[in-house]
């Protein structure tokens, strides 16, 4: 085994001159360093990594000469020497006192090995003194904490807190303990002067080491008392002084530890944001330091010994150079050997510091004999103190698994005692017996150094709990038991800002990951480490036990009631694995403190809102300026006002408005007076408010918007409402805002806008929504009280009210958009590229969609109300106006992020409010008649018209969004139409020729039908065909009464015959192919049998006529088909009839008016009125002419006759009082007969 290439400068690195690293990669600060040697021995594996050193580099020893005298001190000696490190300042040697806070001194700087990576942190000689248990008979008093996974040991020298407690009345429930159940007879033993000799002689021994040639001074008699002294007093400054109580001490003179800042993430930092590298100040100033807090050891060691991890201290001296480039120095005297409990002690020490070789210097009553180098390997097989190593491994592992099964609870201060000659080692839980004492916990002085390295530790998970949220339960558990050990009204900085990392353990951005199942299941214990771990380890162990019971609690004896644990014989630990391995140990056991996440957002909100809580307790009951506040009882609800409002309410609302933006405004940077409860700014208390304020606003942030989504507004309302008061105090006690901060708020201000107009489009839950509105938690109603100690809450009462009144909540909404977007556009965020800023503008430019829908609506509503019609009244004229630069302003917003949907739907609104213009405008005759066509009706029609084709261009085409294309497609379509008709049926014919109006109007249903998409398959498909077919219809009218009307132009009457005939023969086309529409077929028809018949007037040969009426007549069974579909819904009708006259039920009524009411019955008989004499008339005609022809009728035509003759007798004997579903059948039954020919053909059609 060859050693490490030497310790070099303090605080270099060294060269990695070695055979192997192992151990957890912990990084120190920059002056600690990695190393490694590992022992290769077949019997037992050891490697050990040098973390940090303060010893310069080893320098050789000097070899002194024969005969020196060691009782005669050096020149050099007790001066302080780095080659010595704390060894050069003591009479103790190399065997220093370890102090009682030593390992939590290597816990503070190693912060990143505890709690996981590391089994034991402690001092080398607790290890030693550990590991020789079943060697000796020696007492062996330890304190042990546990820290996740990891032990801290440090020895408890009883004998000297038995003496600090008789001067001063601490520990006293200890000291009665002690003394009855395990030494009723306590008395400080002194030192004898022999041990006080051996001491100074191993002293000057290695100050001659180092020095060579120093000569030799003379020392003053008194040399042992002095020695007695400074031990006494370094015993004496061991301890820290116990917490004083608030009468112990003034008011003003706080806790020293809460002078110094706690973790700058967690009190200081933003919420948004993580530093990257870990600034954790310590909780303790420099007396504190000095009282044992500080890692002072000359080198921190990672020393794996088989499978356990222990972060040791060590002081032992290293020499080196030439051929023994690092070696340690024993003193013995040549009269006594070696016996094993030194041999484990030599072995250990070079173990643990990479020494490979031992220097042995033999004396005989001070005067130095001779020299002997023994190899590290070869030390357990010296004479007279062989051991094994591997009883050694064993014991090592057995003790860790006995402690880590017992030293279950975090927090916790157990005692691991043995005493002096006995073989019995007992473990006691000292911080459940000063609870059994009704202590203060504040009189264990282990309490804060814990309180602290669990706050520590966990701050230091934290960080990297953002990149794995395995570590969580771990977290929480660690915090919770920091908090269980604090007093609030000492520690309230600690106390405050854990709660504030176990509200930030709850993810409120984003849902737990699915797979983190395994370490976030639900439930945990927050003061045991791992309850299930420990039962289990139990029951193991309990099977593994002898009949001795030796390793459960005690019973039989009275004086092991008390203990945790027992070790019934030390002899046992030497037992190979009798007790579960801690490889078993540090493999089965599962992530601590199981973290309880809920898939519900609002549970996990609650969990956030519930540590704030306690965090604002903690801060508030830390300000002593309590005489200035308000009175106010957190048991009392504080009010939540809704109010009803009328439309002039939101226009004094306005007032209001500008408190939107008004927090969004920083403060003066240089505010150094009080907050209104008296924080000063900069303070621990200022910069914690500010964290755990942002945090509960965006707690109640998620709440609102998981209302939202659950519909339930007047909650949501209620708790946005909460986090814009808590933005509220945020912004009363910050000095500048974050433009993360700015960012959430236009959040805040957006989800207000969503709700406000939700609760506006559903009125009718109003009353479900104010009790929502009005239901505080106790919680609530405290998180309110502390926020009005900071600030009135009231600048965004405005915003957040529940209004009865639906246009002032859509004014609301649509100012709270208008503060966000303004939020997002202010120089604080200018340079903050934000992802916000779309929503916000489509929110914006929906918002006022709705308030111009709103408007329009109002003033549709105000036409329809008119008893009598008259000219527009200025409310209307306003209403326009006002939904008109609502449409224009949302246009912009969506123009803006490029959204050509919606500002097609816009333009689609302002065509339809322009409609509504339209219909205000039309005249009306003295008799209260409609009048013509009016030019403002114009005027606005084609301004709508206008809208729409914008609205077309905008889209581009149907594939961009077919819903809105066809939308708009089919109001476009009806705008022509509607324009059209009113054109024909109201023809201003004082104003323009008859002509000019036949133009426009052939223009207007010819554009309309253009836009009739009747190719594709939709639910509008119907409503094209129909529309189509009166188009063509009204056309055809239209030609008909020209064709009748016109004289003289025969190309032009020609012209109108032949489009009659067209537009004739495609409205019966379209309407026999929708099926649903008998009486317009019928009308058509009917029509188009008078314009034959007019035709025919005309006509003077009885050829030319006899033509002309069989045409009509052919055009006239046509009907049938008319006929056919009124008899089918004649039966439908009368079918339900029947059964809803005999069916008890009341709802048939209402199921039977259904589908009847697609027949105008009386429209039916009008058409029954014209067509029965037409019929008649026709078939008269053309019995006449037929008759009386005078070429020979042929056989076809005789038939024919005859056929005629026989229909109008039926026709003529018909009785006319007859239902009407008689005389219906009576017409298809006498249709169907003219055309037996075509009957089969027909059968298909309906």
């Amino acid at each position: 085994m060859s050693a490490s290439a030497g310790y070099r400068e303090p605080g270099v690195p060294l060269d990695n001159a070695k055979d192997e690293v192992s151990g957890p990669s912990c990084t120190g600060d920059n002056s600690k360093h990695d190393s490694a040697i590992c022992s290769g021995e077949s019997e037992i594996k050891s490697c050990a990594v040098v973390k940090y050193s303060a010893a310069p580099p080893p320098t050789s020893y000097a070899l002194l000469q024969e005969k020196t005298d060691l009782k005669l001190p050096p020149a050099n000696w007790l001066r302080e020497n780095p080659q010595l490190g704390s060894a050069g300042t003591t009479v103790l040697g190399s065997s220093s006192k370890s102090k009682p806070f030593s390992s939590f001194g290597m816990a503070y700087d190693f912060i990143d090995c505890i709690g996981d990576d590391v089994d034991v942190v402690s001092d080398s000689e607790n290890i030693k003194k550990l590991l020789k248990i079943p060697y000796s008979k020696s007492h062996v008093s330890m304190a042990v904490h546990r820290v996740g996974r990891t032990l801290l040991l440090d020895e408890l020298d009883i004998q000297e807190l038995f003496m600090r407690s008789s001067q001063t009345g601490d520990w006293t429930w200890l000291k009665e303990f002690y003394q009855r159940l395990i030494d009723q007879k306590w008395q400080r033993k002194k030192k004898s002067k022999e041990h006080w000799y051996q001491k100074a002689i191993l002293s000057k021994f290695l100050y001659y080491s180092i020095n060579g040639d120093g000569a030799a001074e003379p020392v003053a008699d008194n040399l042992n008392e002095r020695e007695e002294e400074n031990q006494a007093e370094e015993f004496s400054s061991s301890w820290p002084t116990t917490f004083t109580s608030p009468s112990d001490a003034e008011e003003s003179d706080a806790p020293k530890e809460e002078n110094v800042p706690v973790d700058s993430k967690f009190a200081l930092g933003q919420v948004t944001s993580v530093p990257k590298e870990q600034n954790l100040p310590t909780l303790f100033n420099e007396g504190e330091n000095s009282q044992g807090l500080r890692n002072d050891f000359v080198r921190n060691i990672m020393w794996t010994f088989e499978d356990i991890h222990m972060l040791v201290g060590s002081n032992m001296p290293i020499f080196g150079g030439g051929r023994y480039p690092a070696v340690s120095l024993r003193l013995r005297d040549n009269n006594k050997p070696i016996n094993i409990l030194t041999g484990i002690d030599y072995w250990l020490d070079n173990l643990m510091c990479n020494v490979p070789e031992l220097v042995m210097c033999f004396h005989v009553n001070g005067i130095v004999q001779k020299y002997e180098m023994i190899k590290t390997e070869d030390i357990p097989h010296l004479e007279k103190s062989t051991f094994s190593t591997r009883v050694v491994k064993d014991i090592a592992q057995n003790i860790l698994s006995f402690l880590k099964s017992n030293c279950t609870k975090e927090g916790h201060t157990y005692w691991l005692f043995k005493a002096s000659g006995s073989d019995i080692v007992k473990l006691y839980d000292l911080t459940t017996l000063c609870e059994e004492a009704e202590e203060d916990k504040c009189q264990n002085p282990f309490t804060l150094p814990v309180a602290v390295l669990l706050y520590k530790v966990a701050s230091n998970l934290m960080l990297k709990a953002r990149q794995n949220r395995k570590h969580y339960g771990t977290i929480r558990t660690l915090l919770l038991n920091c908090v269980k050990l604090l007093d609030q009204e000492r520690h309230p900085q600690i106390i405050a800002s854990a709660h504030y990392m176990l509200s930030e353990l709850f993810q409120l951005d984003e849902p737990p990951e699915e797979d983190g199942g395994e370490s976030l299941r639900a439930g945990g214990s927050e003061d045991s480490y791992s309850d299930e771990d420990r039962e289990e380890e139990e029951e193991d162990l309990t099977e593994d036990s002898d009949d001795n019971g030796s390793f459960g609690n005690c019973s039989s004896p009275q004086d092991d009631s008390k203990a945790v644990a027992v070790i019934r014989s030390v002899g046992e630990l030497s037992v190979p694995e009798k007790y579960k391995s801690t490889h078993q140990i540090r493999v089965s056991q599962k992530p601590s403190g199981a973290f309880p996440v809920s898939q519900d957002k609002e549970e996990r909100c609650r969990h956030v809102l519930s540590y704030v809580l306690k965090g604002l307790k903690a801060v508030d009951g830390s300000i002593k300026k309590e005489s200035d506040l308000p009175a106010a009882d957190p048991n009392t609800p504080i009010p939540l006002k809704y109010e009803d409002r009328s439309a002039n309410g939101a226009c004094a609302a306005e007032k209001g408005i500008s408190l939107l933006l008004e927090r969004a405004e920083p403060l003066q940077a240089d505010q150094k007076h009080q907050t209104r409860s008296g924080m000063i700014p900069g303070s621990w208390q200022h910069r914690m408010k500010l964290q755990l304020f942002l945090k509960a606003s965006k707690a109640y942030y998620v709440l609102s918007d998981a209302a939202t989504n659950l519909l339930k507004y007047g909650r949501a309302l209620r708790y946005i409402k909460l986090s814009l008061q808590c933005y509220d105090a945020y912004c009363s006690v910050s000095s500048t805002l974050h433009p993360q901060v700015l960012q959430f708020h236009s959040q805040c201000l957006s989800l207000c806008g969503d709700i406000q107009l939700m609760l506006a489009q559903n009125a009718n839950n109003r009353a479900a929504y104010l009790e929502e509105y009005s239901y505080q938690t106790k919680e609530d109603q405290e998180i309110l009280h502390s926020l009005h100690r900071e600030s009135s809450c009231q600048a965004f009462n405005m915003a957040t009210d529940l209004a009865m009144d639906p246009e002032y909540q859509l004014f609301v909404s649509s100012k709270c958009y208008e503060a966000a977007y303004e939020l997002l556009v202010s120089e604080p965020l200018k340079d903050h590229t934000s992802d916000q800023l779309a929503p916000v503008l489509k929110r914006l430019g929906n918002i006022r969609n709705e308030m111009g829908v709103y408007y329009m609506n109002q003033a549709a509503a105000m036409q329809t109300e008119k008893e009598v019609k008259k000219s527009v009244s200025v409310a209307e004229q306003e209403m326009w106006k006002k939904s008109f630069a609502f449409f224009e302003k949302g246009m912009k917003d969506f123009e803006a992020i490029g959204d050509s949907t919606n500002t097609a739907l816009l333009l689609c609104n302002t065509g339809r409010l322009m409609r509504i213009c339209a219909q205000a405008h039309c005249a009306i005759a003295g008799d209260q008649s409609r009048g013509e066509f009016s030019p403002e009706e114009a005027l606005y029609y084609n301004k709508a018209i206008d809208y729409y084709l914008r609205a077309m261009k905008s889209l581009a085409g149907r594939e961009s969004h077919p819903a809105v294309w066809d939308s708009v497609n089919w109001e476009l379509s009806t705008t022509y139409f509607t324009l059209a008709t009113l054109l024909q049926d109201y023809a201003p014919l004082s104003r323009k020729a008859q002509e000019q109006i036949e133009r426009e109007v052939t223009e207007a249903m010819m554009k309309s039908l253009k836009y009739c998409d009747l190719q594709t398959e939709s639910a509008r498909q119907p409503l094209y065909q129909y529309r189509a077919a009166t188009i063509h219809h009204r056309l055809a009218s239209m030609y008909h009464s020209c064709f009748r009307n016109q004289v003289g132009d025969e190309h032009l009457r020609k012209q109108h015959r032949s489009l009659a005939e067209l537009h004739y023969s495609k409205a019966v086309g379209l309407f026999l192919s929708l099926k649903d529409a008998p009486c317009e077929l019928l009308r058509t028809l009917l029509e188009r049998v008078a314009f034959a018949e007019f035709t025919m007037a005309g006509q003077s040969s009885s050829a030319a006529k006899l033509k002309s009426l069989t045409g009509a007549i052919e055009i006239m069974t046509e009907t049938r088909f008319a006929f056919q579909m009124i008899h089918k819904e004649l039966l439908q009708e009368q079918t339900e009839l029947s059964e809803s006259d005999a069916a008890e039920s009341a709802e048939s009524p209402d199921v039977s008016s259904g589908p009847t009411s697609g027949l105008n019955l009386e429209e039916v008989m009008k058409l029954i009125g014209v067509f029965e004499p037409s019929f008649s008339f026709l078939l008269l005609q053309v019995i006449k002419l037929m008759t009386t022809i005078k070429r020979k009728p042929s056989n076809k035509d005789e038939e024919l006759l005859k056929t005629y003759k026989n229909v109008y007798s039926k026709l003529l004997r018909a009785e006319k009082n007859a239902p009407i579903l008689s005389r219906v059948e009576l017409y298809v039954e006498l249709l169907e007969q003219l055309t037996p020919q075509t009957r089969s053909d027909e059968a298909g059609k309906p």
